[in-house]
């Protein structure tokens, strides 16, 4: 049984943390909100063992990640009131183990892994740094077995969608801090970007085409995520909804910058997200179908292609934060 005083562990971490994502979590009902104040003190948990690089080497890193694993499948007991609420949160919603393994094998690869050639390589990393992420989210909302089944590859696409939106708002920030380039190296060298241009920060046209291809990937998996949100529980629909708008709304900030993340990090402000809350609930009230309201909140995405594009993206062609 989750106490009151980890729940609101879990939401002072989000609330620092993770401030977008904070704006959305509180549309959810309470039954939902607190579980997912839960996670995602776990996941900043996991996250902190990987960033603390520069103070504890590799080998430690690993033993730290399978002690946090242990503790989450409920094989090893804890006194940690983040890691103990996980584990009693995913026994009792049913978080499928796979997903947690997933989870944590991704932060694991973070310890040495900062570069992927392609991206299906990314892809595979982000199925359990980020899509895992959503697979848990689905979870906790307590779906019958068939709406689940419907929701699961939605929910994969909107997790590896926001995890995207995120990699290339931050390209500055991943380089600075982490040393880290995850923009995939075969779409830097289509463009004729090397690392060395990346690492050193250095902005030009092959760089922002480089991000635009990426930015537009990225908008054919909101598209497949966003259509899955119908298949959630009415009362968990609209904080999804927001969630998806808050993060694509970078889009907007990303091209306003001729797609240069490289000397900057845009950011969302207060005004600028409290904004996008009342106008999403507002449209929503007067047509409460997910995929309306975001392609209308979200109009300037993909405007260089056509924004409702190709459908479902082709991982052998071009593959468009």
């Amino acid at each position: 049984m989750v106490e009151k005083r980890q729940v609101a562990r879990g939401k002072r971490i989000q609330r620092r943390t993770g401030k977008t994502f904070h704006v959305a979590t509180r549309l959810l009902p309470e039954e939902i909100r607190h579980p997912t104040y839960v996670l995602y003190g776990f996941f900043r948990v996991a996250d902190e063992i990987v960033d603390a690089e520069d103070t504890a080497p590799p080998a430690e890193q690993r033993d730290e990640l399978e002690r946090l694993r242990r503790v989450a499948l409920g094989e090893e007991p804890t006194d940690d009131p983040v890691l103990s609420a996980f584990s009693s949160v995913r026994e009792e919603r049913g978080i499928d183990d796979a997903d947690v393994n997933a989870f944590i094998d991704a932060m694991e690869s973070d310890i040495d892994t900062d570069r992927y050639e392609t991206y299906d390589e990314l892809e595979t990393y982000m199925d359990g740094s980020a899509s895992a992420v959503g697979r848990m989210m689905t979870a906790i909302m307590d779906l019958d077995p068939e709406a689940e089944e419907t929701a699961l590859p939605h929910a994969t696409r909107l997790g590896e969608a926001f995890q995207m939106t995120n990699f290339l708002r931050d390209v500055r920030e991943d380089v600075l801090e982490r040393d880290r380039i995850y923009l995939p190296l075969e779409t830097l060298r289509r463009h004729g970007v090397t690392e060395a241009q990346v690492l050193d920060l250095e902005f030009g046209d092959g760089v922002a085409a480089a991000i635009r291809e990426e930015l537009v990937r990225t908008e054919r998996l909101y598209e497949e995520g966003v259509a899955g949100i119908k298949y959630l529980p009415e009362d968990c629909q609209l904080a999804v909804l927001l969630a998806a708008v808050l993060y694509a709304d970078h889009h907007r900030l990303i091209r306003n910058l001729g797609y240069d993340t490289v000397s900057t990090t845009p950011e969302l402000s207060f005004t600028r997200k409290i904004s996008l809350l009342v106008r999403t609930r507002w449209k929503w009230q007067w047509n409460p179908d997910p995929e309306a309201v975001f392609y209308e909140m979200s109009h300037g995405f993909d405007r260089d292609h056509g924004r409702h594009g190709h459908g479902r993206h082709d991982h052998t062609a071009l593959r468009t934060d």
